[in-house]
C-alpha cells in the first residue's frame, strides 16, 4: 500500500518569503547590516492629482526638452520658478558664504573712488591751485567781522542759486575777498560766476555771454509755430525774467512735447546762433522737464 504522507523538501513561495524575512545580513565583524535607503512611494492623493493633471485639456501630451509631460503651463512655470529659486539659493550659499561681503565691497569701492578723486584734484591743482584738495579754506584767514559778513552773503546767495550749498558759495566769496576784492564786488562776481557755471540753469538773458556749447535753461513757452522742415518736431519761443530765445526740438531727439503757456526746464540744450541771435536746440542728449504737468488740480 502506497504511503500518501510523503515528506518533501519543496516549500511554497509564501513560506520562502516568511523564512527570508527572518534572515539577516551580517558583515565580517558580525554586525547586522541595515539598508537605510528610503523608498519613496506616491500617496493616494498624489496619484489622483497626477491622473487629473494628465487628463487636463491644457496638459502636455508629449514629453520634450522644453516642457514636462502631464503638466499644465501654470504648473510648469511654478516648477521651473522653484528650481530657479533653489539654484539661486545654492549660488548664494557658495559665493556669498562670507558674512557682510557686500558691505565690505561697497566700502572698498567708495574708498578707491575717493582716492582716485583726490589724486585727480592734486594733478589738476598743478594747473589751478584753487582746486587742490590740500588747499586751506580761505575763510580761515578772514577776521571775525569780515567772516560773519561773508557767511551772511553766502546764505543770501544760496536762496537765489539753485544747486549750490551755502558752504560752497562761502568758499568762493572767501577766495574773492582774500584775493583783494571788496565784499560787494566779490558778491557780484561770485553770483555771476556760479549762475552761469556748467550744469546750472542759466538765465536766458545770459546765454550770449556763455562761452560753451551746452546750456540748461528754464522758462515758460510763450509761442509755438509750425516748423518749415519735417526734421523739426517743435519750434517756438521760451522766456524767463531775463529775456526770451528761440528753441528748436528735432524729430531725431525724440524729446517730450511741450505746450504754449507751460513752464519747462531744458537740460543739456545745444546753443547756436541764427541771424545774429542766440538760440537753443533740443538734441538726443537733452532732457525736458515739465514741473507743472500732472498736478492734482489740473
Amino acid at each position: 500500500m502506497r504511503n500518501r504522507n510523503l515528506i518533501s523538501n519543496e516549500v511554497s513561495v509564501d513560506e520562502q518569503a516568511f523564512e527570508n524575512a527572518d534572515e539577516v545580513t551580517v558583515d565580517e565583524d558580525g554586525f547586522e547590516v541595515v539598508d537605510e535607503t528610503p523608498e519613496f512611494r506616491p500617496s493616494v492623493q498624489m496619484e489622483i492629482q497626477a491622473k487629473v493633471d494628465s487628463n487636463h485639456p491644457d496638459a502636455r501630451l508629449e514629453a520634450g526638452p522644453d516642457h514636462i509631460y502631464g503638466k499644465t503651463l501654470v504648473q510648469e512655470e511654478r516648477i521651473q520658478g522653484r528650481e530657479a529659486e533653489l539654484a539661486s539659493i545654492s549660488a548664494k550659499a557658495v559665493f556669498g558664504s562670507q558674512e557682510g561681503r557686500e558691505e565690505r565691497t561697497r566700502e572698498i569701492v567708495v574708498k578707491e573712488t575717493t582716492a582716485r578723486r583726490v589724486e585727480f584734484l592734486k594733478r589738476a591743482g598743478c594747473v589751478n591751485p584753487m582746486v587742490h584738495p590740500d588747499r586751506a579754506d580761505p575763510r580761515e584767514m578772514l577776521p571775525p567781522e569780515q567772516l560773519g559778513a561773508v557767511n551772511r552773503e553766502a546764505m543770501r546767495l544760496a536762496e537765489k542759486l539753485n544747486g549750490w550749498s551755502t558752504a560752497a558759495i562761502g568758499r568762493q566769496l572767501g577766495e574773492a575777498v582774500v584775493g583783494g576784492l571788496d565784499l560787494t564786488s566779490a558778491v557780484v562776481g561770485t553770483f555771476e560766476k556760479l549762475q552761469t557755471a556748467p550744469g546750472a540753469v542759466v538765465p536766458i538773458g545770459k546765454l550770449e555771454a556763455i562761452n560753451r556749447e551746452e546750456v540748461s535753461i528754464a522758462g515758460r513757452v510763450v509761442q509755438l509755430w509750425d516748423s518749415s522742415s519735417p526734421a523739426i518736431a517743435q519750434v517756438g519761443l521760451i522766456e524767463d525774467e531775463s529775456g526770451r530765445t528761440k528753441f528748436t526740438s528735432w524729430v531725431k531727439s525724440d524729446a517730450k512735447w511741450v505746450q504754449e503757456g507751460e513752464q519747462v526746464c531744458i537740460h543739456g540744450a545745444a546753443k547756436s546762433w541764427y541771424q545774429g541771435r542766440v538760440s537753443v536746440a533740443v538734441t538726443g542728449w537733452s532732457t525736458i522737464h515739465t514741473p507743472e504737468r500732472g498736478r492734482w488740480w489740473e
